[in-house]
């Protein structure tokens, strides 16, 4: 039942994002959706980590379960870059704006590592799903460390 809970959520969560990608009413309106996005991924991650690192007890379906929200998380954050959202309550430096393509290259990055660990997660293998989840993290690490300011 948890399961169609989190697919419902996300299912809806995803089709009534994607007109507001496309509308923000002002630059502060998609500053505060990417942060929304990246706070939720970052918490989904925090799930797979604390099994990963052996801080809670593995979990399979709960590890896949967090891996499908932080995939569906990955494709939300990007389009919210837009012009007027590199001023007001951000932290994105502005390497970024001068770096889009470099950045983009990160966010498709993102994309396929979460693919590939929803894919890890499904296997049920612990060791894979590391693998994966460390692939992701560092993925994660190193464009926070190159367009988030501290």
């Amino acid at each position: 039942m948890k399961t169609w809970i989190y697919a419902a959520l996300l299912c809806c969560g995803m089709v009534s994002a994607l007109p507001a990608v496309a509308q923000f009413a002002k630059p502060e309106d998609a500053i505060k959706y990417r942060k929304s996005a990246m706070f939720l991924m970052n918490n989904h991650m925090g799930r797979l980590g604390a099994m990963v690192n052996g801080r809670v007890p593995f979990d399979a379906k709960a590890a896949a379960e967090n891996a499908e929200v932080v995939l569906a998380l990955s494709k939300l954050p990007f389009d919210a870059y837009g012009p007027g959202t590199d001023k007001g309550d951000t932290r994105a430096k502005p390497e970024l704006w001068a770096e889009m393509e470099k950045f983009k290259a990160s966010a498709a990055k993102l994309q396929d590592d979460a693919g590939k660990l929803s894919l890890a997660t499904k296997g049920g293998n612990l060791t894979a799903i590391k693998a994966a989840y460390g692939e992701t993290a560092n993925n994660c690490k190193s464009c926070h460390d190159a367009y988030r300011k501290d």
